[in-house]
């Protein structure tokens, strides 16, 4: 019993806040969002914990869900290589703009595509917390002036690019 208020104490404490909606881009083609994203930078977080040479990979399946493979070398570019398996559920209604991510049964984490290029060389990622921002390119470099434009795109979603932490890619 002690348990179930724990649980219902932390979800009345933190899963309830009242944050102003995040809006996400209108529509996301999973085809073309598919292949290999490197970060380029995010909000530092305990699970990606000196991580270098961070990429997703996202992988369309039959199923129904995506395949996602997040790899990165851990305290330097030429650390040990490391990586995780998972899976993203496409939240109904949503256009493909929400997922949810499941890296450890039964627990899933908002991902949200709040910005994304025309081209989809670029995407910028979040939670409707606001707590996770990851911002995310083809190419392990972004151009400055795309990096200041994308900057730009977070502070106007209401999110603080200072939290930002740039990921070391090795090129």
């Amino acid at each position: 019993m002690k348990t179930y208020k724990f649980i219902l104490i932390t979800v009345v404490m933190f899963g309830c806040r009242n944050y102003q909606e995040m809006s996400t881009v209108a529509s996301v083609d999973l085809k073309k969002y598919s292949g290999i994203w490197y970060e380029i930078a995010s909000y530092p977080t305990v699970f990606q914990k000196g991580c270098c040479n961070t990429s997703a990979e996202y992988i369309i399946t039959d199923k129904d869900y995506v395949k996602v493979i997040n790899r990165c070398n851990k305290n330097s570019a030429d650390g040990p290589a490391t990586s995780i398996e998972g899976k993203a559920f496409v939240k109904k209604n949503s256009n493909n703009t929400k997922l949810k991510v499941q890296f450890f049964w039964p627990f899933k984490g908002d991902y949200w595509i709040i910005a994304l290029a025309d081209d989809y060389s670029w995407a910028v990622v979040s939670h409707p917390n606001r707590k996770y921002l990851w911002i995310l390119s083809r190419t392990p470099v972004m151009d400055e002036s795309v990096y200041q434009k994308v900057i730009q795109l977070i502070i106007d979603k209401g999110l603080d690019p200072e939290k930002l932490k740039k990921t070391i890619q090795k090129v």
